[in-house]
């Protein structure tokens, strides 16, 4: 317990746990919804194009989320609406988007200024590394999808389980759809300085598909998702920081092993 209180002591592990528990949840209740619509890549997709808006930030010297989250949330529209207006479907655009923008960002980084450390975390994770402008910005942004998703969570709800019936009763699920999109644009931007372009996705659909296992209803797994996105995400940093492992890789690792638990689990109830 001395040690975990000494950990906390540093003020940038107090902003890596309070933005990393902000985004942790952010990202299971979007994931739910995400998985449920077969639109669980999309995280994959959007990190790559973030990472490329960053590394182009970085070489022009912006502020590098203040700059990024409106080019992914553009990504994110477009590929809603190409989506559904295309020829292109699901994994081929999002494949074609993704290469892509990681391809510009390569290119911007080795145009400019290398691959430096800066740009590093953003492809790997870097939480610990958190400056005070970017935690606080983080935090605001977190807080505002947070919010958002509790207002319209019935709508959410609805054209995540049944789109047609939606669309029949009234609902613009055309609306509801987009600002889902926007959403997970923000929390995918936010969790990259966390986890990395590279480990981003698996934010957003461990805890989905843990909670999917072992509960059935949809308010189960949402806040049964939650659980266990804020506690893999608490189990990681704490294990990174005594195990001297990196922090995303060592939450990837806590969601893996809670996922085969609650498979495990998952099996006897059924048997």
């Amino acid at each position: 317990m001395s040690e975990l209180a000494r950990m906390f002591s540093y003020h940038f592990m107090q902003r890596a746990l309070i933005v990393g528990v902000l985004v942790s949840l952010c990202a299971a209740l979007l994931g739910v919804s995400l998985v449920l619509k077969r639109y669980s890549m999309i995280g994959d997709g959007l990190s790559h194009v973030g990472f490329g808006a960053l590394a182009v930030a970085s070489a022009f010297h912006l502020a590098p989320l203040a700059a990024a989250v409106p080019v992914v949330v553009l990504a994110a529209i477009l590929l809603l609406r190409m989506s559904q207006s295309s020829r292109l479907k699901g994994d081929a655009l999002i494949a074609l988007v993704s290469s892509s923008a990681l391809a510009v960002g390569v290119i911007s980084v080795s145009l400019t200024t290398g691959m430096n450390t800066e740009v590093s975390s953003y492809m790997f994770g870097s939480v610990l590394s958190l400056s005070r402008s970017d935690a606080i910005l983080s935090v605001l942004l977190s807080l505002a999808v947070l919010l958002l998703f509790a207002a319209f969570y019935p709508r959410l709800f609805a054209v995540t389980f049944d789109e047609s019936f939606a669309r029949a009763t009234g609902t613009r699920a055309a609306r509801y759809n987009t600002l889902l999109a926007v959403l997970t644009a923000v929390t995918v931007v936010l969790g990259m300085r966390m986890m990395g372009a590279l480990l981003i996705s698996s934010l957003i659909i461990f805890p989905a598909l843990s909670a999917m296992r072992v509960c059935r209803s949809f308010r189960s797994v949402i806040l049964c998702a939650a659980c266990v996105s804020v506690g893999c995400f608490l189990a990681g940093l704490v294990a990174s920081y005594f195990l001297s492992t990196p922090t995303g890789a060592s939450i990837v690792i806590a969601n893996l092993l809670v996922f085969g638990l609650c498979s495990l689990l998952g099996m006897r109830n059924i048997h």
